[in-house]
């Protein structure tokens, strides 16, 4: 039975790769964004691989328009099965750098953007007792990176709504799956039209990863869901680590975040995404060189964020074993 996914900024980057692997599969796949050319180019190219496209015009910091979209969705292509909240830009710079608009705008389209492409699939799901949703995370979720202040406080909040959510469907008994991935940097084109107030061109943190990465673990996720993946080794050490030493990721990051964030290449003046979309199709990948497989980003998706837990847990423990004896045999 053929599937209905829906996926917010589907139309780039990551939600543009995970469109192709639904299409593939030969779902009904709607993408939500702003830009008319990439919403053609992406309709066309998920009936060239087998799906069928609707692209919707969406702004979804817009609660009516994600409604409106939700409502045209169902009316043609069917009940919603899947709901991948993916929409999402940022703006470079330090905190005092970023007027109110700007910061009010990344809150609400990062933020508010997934709460109310929440509140639209559950309003469907619901009644049926049925469906899964994913909300595109991050690393930063947890570990707070500088001059990203507004992404990184989104990313967080949305982990915050996230889990007062699932209780809330756990309390009512509906069997909705609710799941969060959290993303290592991936190699997206968001780098080269995000609103930038320094001095030269930023890029995703090292090491990086292709798109298709995650649109593997996305469209598995929805297959066989898990309460939260932590996407590959440098999201893993970001998460646990800040855990384990709060402090010392802190300075670290005070240190090595900025010159982490920005190449050489002196800033551009080019157009930027924040109020208005950029025009043209940009596909699914930035120009950054990136892995294209990681066999931890796929181990991690079927052992999900509880089994790193237990696997972290578990070596941690056989470290202090090892340790214990042998200080105990230096002393012998």
């Amino acid at each position: 039975m053929r599937r209905v996914v829906v996926i917010t900024g589907g139309t780039a980057g990551v939600g543009r790769a995970t469109a192709r692997d639904f299409a593939r599969e030969g779902a009904a796949v709607a993408v939500l964004a702003r830009g008319i050319d990439r919403l053609d180019a992406t309709v066309a190219e998920i009936a060239a691989l087998g799906g069928t496209g609707l692209g919707i015009p969406t702004d979804v910091a817009e609660s009516d328009q994600v409604e409106a979209a939700a409502e045209r969705i169902e009316a043609e292509l069917g009940p919603i099965d899947v709901w991948i909240n993916n929409a999402m830009t940022t703006v470079f710079g330090p905190v005092e750098s970023m007027t109110p608009r700007e910061h009010a705008r990344v809150t609400d389209v990062c933020y508010h953007g997934y709460v109310w492409g929440t509140r639209a699939a559950l309003a469907r799901m619901r009644p049926r007792g049925r469906g899964t949703i994913i909300q595109v995370g991050s690393a930063l979720a947890y570990r707070s990176i500088p001059l990203q202040s507004a992404y990184c406080g989104a990313k967080a909040a949305i982990r915050g709504f996230t889990d007062s959510l699932r209780s809330e469907l756990l309390h009512d008994r509906i069997a909705i799956d609710v799941c969060m991935v959290q993303l290592p940097a991936v190699n997206t084109p968001q780098f080269t039209w995000c609103e930038n107030k320094l001095d030269k061109m930023p890029q995703p943190v090292p090491p990086i990863f292709e798109p298709e990465i995650i649109a593997r673990a996305l469209h598995r996720i929805s297959l066989a869901p898990r309460r939260e993946v932590y996407l590959g080794w440098s999201a893993i050490q970001a998460i646990l680590g800040t855990e384990l030493v709060p402090g010392v990721a802190d300075r670290y990051l005070a240190r090595r975040g900025y010159a982490g964030q920005l190449t050489d290449e002196t800033k551009r003046d080019e157009a930027t995404n924040l109020f208005s979309p950029v025009l043209g199709d940009h596909g699914a990948r930035g120009s950054f060189a990136a892995r294209k497989r990681d066999p931890i980003a796929a181990i991690a998706t079927r052992i999900g964020a509880a089994g790193v837990r237990v696997v972290a847990a578990a070596a941690l423990a056989g470290l202090v074993v090892l340790a214990t004896r042998a200080v105990g045999r230096a002393l012998a």
